[in-house]
C-alpha cells in the first residue's frame, strides 16, 4: 500500500481535523514513515488527500483484478471453469504474514497449486486452532504431498522475540519464538553479529515449526499410510529473492519425534 503513495498524492500541510482522522494519520504514520523514508509523512497530508489516496488504492485492486482475470481468460478460456471445479493442491504452505512474501508469486505457482496459511513468524502452535485446522484439512481431505514451512530473513517477529521487554498482547505469541531461542541459546549467543544471530534464529525457528508439524497426528498417520506428506523447511531472502532449502531430514526427524510424540495407530 505505502509504495504507491508518492506517485499519486502530493501532500499539503495538515490542518486541524477530527479526532478520528488524527488517529488515522498517527496509525498510518507509524507503519509507513519508519520503513519508507522517501514517502511523505501522513502527518503532512490534508484530510482530502488521505481520502483520495484511500479511494485510489482501493479501486486499484479491482482494476488489477479485472486485468488479471482478462489475461487468464485470454491465455486459457477454460481457466475459471477448471478453477471452479475444485482444488487439488500439491502443497500446504505455512508462511509469515509479511506482505512481501506472497507464496504463489515467489514460487511461480498458480491458483489451486498451494493451500496457504500465514501468520506472524510462520508459527505452528498446537494451541492455535487455526493452523491445526489448516493442517488437518490439508492432509486428510486435500491429501497434499508436501508441507512447506517458509520463514524469511529479517523477520520482524523473530527480532521482536529477541527483544527483552514486555510487548503486551504479543507476548504469548512471541513466547513460542523465545522458546526456540532458549533451546539454542548457546549457539545463538556465540554469534557476535546481531543480524547474523537474528537470521540464524529465523532458520532455527523454521526447523522447530517443522517439528511441530510432524508432531501432529494427521501428518504422522498419513505418512504411515501413504508415505506423504513430506515436510520441508525453507527461508526466503530479500537480497536475491531466492528460497533457501534448509534440507530438513524428514524421516530422521519423524523417527526422533515419534520416540515421544508417536500418534499413529
Amino acid at each position: 500500500m505505502t509504495t504507491m503513495l508518492g506517485a499519486h498524492i502530493r501532500p499539503s500541510l495538515l490542518s486541524s481535523g477530527s479526532r478520528t482522522s488524527s488517529a488515522l494519520r498517527r496509525a498510518l504514520s507509524t507503519t509507513c514513515t519508519a520503513r519508507c523514508p522517501r514517502i511523505p509523512s501522513w502527518r503532512t497530508m490534508s484530510e482530502d488527500n488521505i481520502t483520495k489516496y484511500l479511494r485510489q488504492t482501493h479501486d486499484r485492486v479491482f482494476e488489477n483484478n479485472r486485468a488479471w482475470a482478462a489475461e487468464k481468460k485470454a491465455k486459457n478460456p477454460d481457466f475459471f471453469a477448471q478453477l471452479s471445479a475444485g482444488q487439488n493442491p500439491e502443497y500446504l504452505w505455512i508462511g509469515c504474514s509479511d506482505s512481501r512474501i506472497p507464496a504463489e508469486v515467489i514460487t511461480g505457482l498458480e491458483p489451486g497449486d498451494a493451500f496457504v496459511h500465514r501468520n506472524i513468524a510462520n508459527l505452528v502452535c498446537n494451541t492455535d486452532l487455526n493452523v491445526m485446522s489448516v493442517i488437518n484439512y490439508a492432509v486428510k481431505h486435500l491429501e497434499v504431498k508436501h508441507i512447506v514451512v517458509c520463514g524469511h530473513y529479517g523477520c520482524g517477529g523473530v527480532k521482536a522475540a529477541m527483544t527483552p521487554k514486555d510487548l503486551g498482547i504479543l507476548n504469548p505469541w512471541l513466547r513460542n519464538i523465545r522458546d526456540v531461542y532458549r533451546l539454542h541459546e548457546k549457539e545463538l549467543d556465540a554469534i557476535p553479529d546481531q543480524d547474523a544471530r537474528y537470521n540464524r534464529l529465523v532458520e532455527l525457528n523454521v526447523m522447530e515449526q517443522c517439528r511441530n508439524v510432524i508432531k501432529t497426528a494427521a501428518v504422522q498417520r498419513s505418512y504411515a499410510r501413504n508415505k506423504f506428506p513430506i515436510v520441508h523447511g525453507w527461508v526466503f531472502g530479500f537480497q536475491d529473492g531466492l528460497l533457501k532449502n534448509l534440507e530438513i531430514d524428514f524421516e530422521t526427524m519423524l523417527a526422533d519425534i515419534q520416540k515421544i510424540y508417536n500418534l499413529t495407530d
